[in-house]
């Protein structure tokens, strides 16, 4: 069998006085592409004036199908289309063609509608592609990543979430962002929005926005979104304002209409709460901390994550 290059590159060589004939492309075409080949097996009523009378849709089809097989990557795709090729069909005894997406293309749609369901702020591109089926569980994961995966089917199954949410420790570099990235990603293959939010650098900028007053529509969605991620609470640059009008109006919110919140954190509970109590100076101030901590304490299964840190590995 003739292969499809050589007969591409021959047709391109040939200027106008020795180009193919109509007759001596179907041969070569029927000779060197497999998936001609196939499709006239199909289609054994075809005949020979049927492929002539429509030589253009079969070379167009054969040629993506060639450029297929030596598959470049969707950003360096040669066909007409990017991530589609021409597929021939019979029509009324008339061979036709029509465009079809390629599994590239199908797997980046897929990929670009989970990242509209699993929303960031500012949460690394190795986090938003975390997967279940790419984490290894061991003694130290294992209740947290089960947890997690229970969290998933369970919001999936029911019409009414019951609000209660994750909350996650651990040191530096165990997992917990990533095993969060794999509940984002679960929650969206089942059609549910979710937004995580990396704490530090969303709180910088609530501040930045003060000025023209954005950062309100900014809280809007943190307060609505079916489920919200609270990633690296505590590590943010607290202060009284962000205490009390940012994170402590988001969970109120989100408490009284049931929406569930998950959080990774360095620090357990009690860390946590005493991170809250610091406020300007020295200033301690506990009652203001103990109610940030009802809004979290009560709404969440806790979960330690421990071991070395995964990204010295």
């Amino acid at each position: 069998m003739e292969s499809v290059s050589k007969f591409m590159q021959e047709l391109s060589k040939k200027g106008p006085r020795d180009i193919l004939s109509p007759e001596e492309q179907l041969d070569k075409m029927l000779r060197s592409s497999s998936y001609l080949q196939k499709f006239a097996e199909e289609h054994s009523d075809l005949t020979r004036d049927d492929y002539l009378r429509s030589l253009s849709t079969v070379y167009e089809a054969v040629k993506e199908h060639y450029y297929c097989d030596k598959c470049p990557g969707l950003d360096n795709c040669p066909n007409l289309v990017k991530g589609h090729y021409y597929e021939l069909e019979v029509q009324s005894g008339q061979i036709v063609s029509r465009l079809v997406p390629c599994q590239i293309q199908l797997a980046y749609e897929e990929d670009q509608r989970t990242r509209k369901l699993m929303r960031s702020y500012h949460v690394s591109e190795e986090t938003l592609k975390a997967s279940f089926n790419h984490m290894d569980m061991d003694g130290s994961n294992k209740d947290a990543i089960r947890a997690a995966m229970h969290f998933c089917t369970q919001f999936a199954e029911k019409e009414k979430p019951d609000g209660k949410g994750l909350y996650v420790h651990g040191g530096f570099g165990v997992g917990k962002s990533y095993l969060m990235g794999a509940i984002g990603r679960e929650l969206s293959h089942n059609k549910i929005a979710s937004l995580m939010v990396y704490m530090p650098d969303f709180i910088r900028e609530v501040k930045e926005s003060l000025a023209d007053q954005s950062y309100v529509s900014k809280l809007e969605r943190l307060k609505d979104i079916p489920v919200l991620i609270l990633d690296d609470i505590g590590a943010e640059n607290l202060t009284p304002w962000i205490r009390d009008e940012v994170i402590g109006v988001i969970l109120h919110h989100r408490v009284n209409n049931h929406l569930p919140t998950l959080y990774t954190s360095n620090y357990a509970l009690e860390e946590l709460e005493e991170h809250f109590a610091i406020s300007n100076g020295s200033r301690i101030e506990l009652t203001k901390a103990r109610r940030i901590m009802e809004r979290i304490r009560h709404y969440v299964e806790v979960y330690e994550i421990e071991g070395s840190n995964r990204r010295k590995k």
